[in-house]
C-alpha cells in the first residue's frame, strides 16, 4: 500500500487579510448546526422550510444560524413571494466542506 504525502506548505496563508478571512469563515462554519446547514445546502438553493425539515430543529433557531452565515458572506439569499431561498455563495466553501468530509467522514489512514 502506497503512503500518501500529507506535507503542507506552511506559508499557504501568507497575508494577514488571508488569515483573517480564513479565521472568520472557519469560526462561522465551526458550529455543528451551521455545518449541517451547509451540508444540507451543498450546491443547491434551498428554502428555509426545507432546511428546517432536513436539519431537524426549530425555524427560529435555523433562521438565527442562517443570518450568521449570510452576515459572514458564506451564504446568499433571495426572496420569492413568501419563501426565502439560501445557497452557498462561494464555491471555495463547498470545496472546504468536501475536503472536511473526505478527512473526517472516512476511516483514518494510519501513518
Amino acid at each position: 500500500m502506497m503512503q500518501e504525502d500529507y506535507s503542507l506548505p506552511f506559508d499557504m496563508l501568507g497575508k494577514d487579510e488571508d488569515i483573517d478571512r480564513a479565521s472568520r469563515s472557519l469560526k462561522a462554519i465551526s458550529h455543528p448546526l451551521r455545518l449541517k446547514i451547509l451540508c444540507v445546502l451543498g450546491e443547491d438553493e434551498v428554502n428555509v422550510q426545507d432546511i428546517v425539515e432536513n436539519v431537524g430543529t426549530s425555524q427560529s433557531n435555523i433562521s438565527q444560524h442562517l443570518a450568521i452565515l449570510r452576515d459572514k458572506g458564506i451564504l446568499t439569499s433571495r426572496k420569492d413571494a413568501n419563501k426565502v431561498f439560501y445557497k452557498v455563495g462561494d464555491y471555495r466553501t463547498l470545496r472546504l466542506i468536501s475536503m472536511m468530509q473526505e478527512v473526517f467522514c472516512t476511516p483514518a489512514v494510519k501513518r
